[in-house]
């Protein structure tokens, strides 16, 4: 469904305006790639599951907004999205029906704080969030992110464990467990029959992925 004058008007500025303040943000698992995949996604699965696309579209674009704030640690990502988010709504003058629609969205679809989605658009908005994280993308996202957060004490699987069958994943010393602590659960925690469509593919290649490096790590 094509969206009306003043939707598409508002979209278009936003998402400019969403770009622009992601310029300095250099990050593949959660910059300006990952945002307009995100939209991308969220728009598709909305279409097919009969969601309201401009709320869809509003909060997929402005669900990591927060990550271009400067960070002191101490608010959560999302929280930091809720407030420049509601700055744009208004300035765009969108009704406040809207505006409430969106900001829901943009607070559940965090992984980390687990949120329950209580309409239609949270649902999509945060399974496109979701299944960036798998898949071929996911698995590009998992070796930066992993690389830049490493440390003198990082190493990228356990030495006698690396599929984290006998020890509990501790992604912050071992970057395959990260597999195991989040990314393979991602799949079971879709709420749209599209989102669940589209990550079983994704799951898919993950875990064929996770076959052929047990494969090449036990020669």
């Amino acid at each position: 469904m094509e969206p009306l004058p003043f939707e598409a008007h508002v979209l278009a500025n936003i998402y400019a305006e969403t770009e622009r303040r992601f310029t300095a943000v250099d990050d593949f698992a959660h910059g300006w790639e990952h945002v307009n995949r995100v939209y991308k996604l969220a728009q598709y699965i909305a279409e097919q599951e009969g969601a309201n696309q401009f709320v869809v579209g509003l909060a997929a674009l402005m669900h990591d907004l927060g990550r271009t704030a400067p960070q002191d640690g101490t608010t959560h990502h999302a929280d930091l999205s809720v407030t420049l988010a509601s700055e744009l709504l208004n300035t765009f003058q969108v009704p406040r029906d809207i505006q409430e629609a969106t900001i829901h969205a943009i607070v559940a679809h965090s992984f980390s704080r687990n949120i329950e989605p209580l309409s239609l658009e949270a649902r999509v908005v945060r399974d496109a969030d979701r299944l960036d994280g798998l898949g071929a993308t996911g698995i590009i996202r998992w070796a930066i992110t992993g690389t830049l957060r490493r440390n003198s004490q990082t190493r990228t699987h356990h030495p006698t464990d690396p599929f984290a069958e006998e020890h509990t994943p501790d992604d912050h010393v071992y970057m395959l467990d990260h597999f195991y602590s989040k990314l393979l659960k991602l799949s079971d925690t879709m709420t749209t029959k599209t989102g669940r469509r589209l990550s079983q593919r994704r799951a898919a290649f993950m875990h064929a992925f996770l076959i052929e490096l047990r494969d090449e790590l036990e020669l």
